[in-house]
């Protein structure tokens, strides 16, 4: 097992941000999402701190998680910028920021994730597509791959199925095609391991250098075989990254280990390659 993991997709899990998340999908219209029964809110920052310590994780990519309703049209969550920039100072090399975009207001998030790049030291953008109900490659998500290509920072975006009530066809992973065909030097990740269409995210990450992805959000039990196969092949050594979503840290791991993938991979994958691609060494 490695001995020093990077969770590249992590929401800040503390009380009031849970709570915020919580009354947000069970409101009227909406559905009580599946995995907030696996999350396990923290009470202070102090105690997740003193989780990762015990876990072995040395750092978390958090992100704001901007997911937007299908059935309401406003934010789910409180915004929580503003915590994640205060931690990241508090916590400086343990806790790195990733900003967010709404497409519905183009002009204003540019403007936001310019400032959280430039001066809150944010290392990557994390987009939640479906409550917009347009595609990743529509035309309203190309100013923020142009925005982030021209800063230099990765671009993670949900792929697969949602389990809000939202529409899942927008998380097509093959949507990586194009954009990355028309930004090859913008690093993307597509995150959640793409399910239902696994084997699409594997292509597209095999057939492109500047697409990656990331086993988030998925126990390795049940990862897709098209997943697991390709983690055991040498081809992903370089392709794949670790982001939690909020799944017990030390559960993880321990089945991350019982895959038998060789030390130096598996390395690569919890570690070596989030640092390289979001260039932490640098921060």
């Amino acid at each position: 097992m490695a001995d020093k993991v990077i969770d590249t997709l992590f929401p800040i899990i503390l009380k009031d941000w849970f709570d915020s998340w919580r009354s947000a999908t069970n409101s009227p219209g909406e559905l009580h999402c599946m995995v907030e029964n696996t999350w396990k809110p923290f009470n202070s920052p102090e105690e997740m701190i003193a989780e990762m310590d015990r876990t072995g994780v040395e750092a978390v990519l958090a992100t704001d998680l901007l997911a937007w309703s299908y059935k309401r049209q406003v934010r789910f969550a409180k915004d929580y910028r503003d915590k994640i920039y205060e931690l990241s100072k508090k916590y400086p090399g343990r806790i790195y920021g990733l900003a967010d975009y709404n497409p519905l207001n183009i002009s204003e998030s540019l403007r936001e994730l310019e400032r959280d790049v430039k001066d809150r030291g944010f290392v990557g953008v994390y987009v939640h597509i479906y409550g917009f109900d347009i595609p990743l490659d529509d035309r309203r998500m190309y100013p923020l791959y142009a925005k982030a290509e021209e800063l230099g920072i990765p671009v993670q975006m949900q792929t697969g199925y949602v389990l809000e009530a939202m529409p899942s066809e927008h998380g097509r992973p093959m949507a990586l095609d194009r954009i990355s065909l028309d930004f090859p030097d913008l690093v993307l990740v597509g995150t959640h391991t793409g399910y239902p269409w696994a084997s699409e995210l594997v292509a597209v990450s095999m057939k492109l250098p500047n697409v990656y992805v990331s086993i988030s959000a998925w126990l390795p039990r049940y990862f897709d075989p098209a997943i697991t196969s390709y983690l055991k092949s040498k081809i992903s050594d370089n392709k794949v990254i670790f982001g939690s979503n909020g799944l017990a840290w030390a559960k993880y791991l321990e089945q991350m280990k019982e895959l038998g993938l060789p030390e130096d991979r598996l390395r690569k994958i919890l570690y070596e390659n989030a640092k390289r691609i979001f260039k932490l060494d640098r921060k």
